[in-house]
């Protein structure tokens, strides 16, 4: 099994992945954990803005990602960023993960209430035809990604569970704190033909002092590195967002591939938790994408407000997750 984890008080090491790390919500909580191993999503046929999937063979299956079926609002990339996407898993005009059931399908969690600490984490994906899916066609390497956030979005965890012969996801989550907590699905089942995003609430059981959301912030400092972001979010229109990543103050050149690309992007709105899954312009080995320091993301976001932007990238063998808030501003 490939999980990863990442939360804003932790550190660690896990498997495949060496490792993930994240920089947190919060200053004194920089450099933080991540348990398990991570993956990304990819697979998709019209994406904010970008070519469907042109010359990728591995990407070939899902339709439109980023805020809506149909990506009118955002504008045509550049020919050198065919291939990525801003997906959000949508219905009816609605931000990706709002929903607990779309197109036919709905999330199921095992045990919507929990105690806080490692738990077993059990959930299904149920069919139109009212039985668990069994079929999914692959996202970035992954059939189904998973991202737990803390509602205030001051914890993070991408995970990657195992499919059960039954149907039933199953992955070991560390979520130390009672609280209220939001789950995401990202999945493409092979009957739907499409990338669509679920979301489910998850309480944990205990005494709950909630947080604010992290104040703005462009830069995020994670066990030794700074990475920092240029650009804005802008209401109904696709933007360039550019991260460019540091160790000890020299620039970072040779950022390892993860999970087909050299970054993943989660941008999620506090207060009602819009979701929207990213990838990068432009893909290890293809003749054109340097292994940065910089790593741009055309993003797409559903509307005015505050967003919490969550970015991996590998790099000594290691993942690690930055975190940042912006506030998305009226086109």
């Amino acid at each position: 099994m490939t999980t990863t984890q990442t939360h804003t008080n932790h550190h660690g090491a896990h498997g495949d992945d060496a490792g993930h790390t994240t920089e947190a919500a919060h200053g004194a909580h920089a450099g933080h954990d991540a348990h398990a191993q991570h993956a990304a999503p990819a697979t998709h046929a019209a994406h904010a803005g970008h070519d469907p999937h042109a010359g990728h063979d591995q990407h070939a299956t899902h339709a439109a990602h980023a805020g809506h079926d149909q990506q009118a609002a955002a504008p045509a990339a550049p020919a050198a960023h065919a291939g990525h996407d801003a997906h959000a898993g949508h219905g009816g005009g609605l931000p990706g993960g709002l929903q607990i059931t779309q197109d036919g399908y709905t999330l199921e969690l095992a045990a919507p209430i929990a105690a806080p600490g490692e738990i077993d984490f059990r959930f299904r994906i149920v069919g139109p035809d009212g039985t668990a899916v069994t079929e999914y066609d692959a996202i970035h390497d992954r059939q189904l990604h998973l991202i737990v956030v803390q509602r205030e979005l001051t914890g993070f965890w991408h995970v990657h569970p195992e499919l059960t012969a039954d149907g039933t996801w199953v992955v070991r989550l560390n979520l130390p704190e009672a609280g209220a907590y939001r789950v995401f699905t990202d999945i493409a089942p092979r009957a739907l033909g499409k990338t669509i995003t679920l979301g489910a609430d998850l309480a944990l059981a205990g005494t709950y002092a909630p947080q604010p959301t992290p104040e703005v912030t462009r830069t995020a400092a994670v066990d030794g590195y700074e990475v920092t972001l240029d650009g804005d979010l802008v209401d109904g229109a696709g933007q360039l967002i550019t991260l460019t990543v540091r160790k000890d103050g020299q620039l970072v050149t040779d950022l390892q591939p993860y999970l087909a690309a050299f970054g993943h992007l989660v941008v999620i709105r506090a207060g009602d938790l819009a979701y929207v899954h990213v990838h990068p312009n432009g893909e290890p080995g293809d003749g054109v994408t340097a292994p940065g320091p910089e790593i741009t993301f055309h993003t797409a976001v559903p509307g005015p407000g505050t967003y919490r932007l969550f970015l991996d990238f590998k790099h000594g063998d290691v993942v690690r997750t930055a975190a940042f808030t912006l506030a998305a501003a009226r086109a």
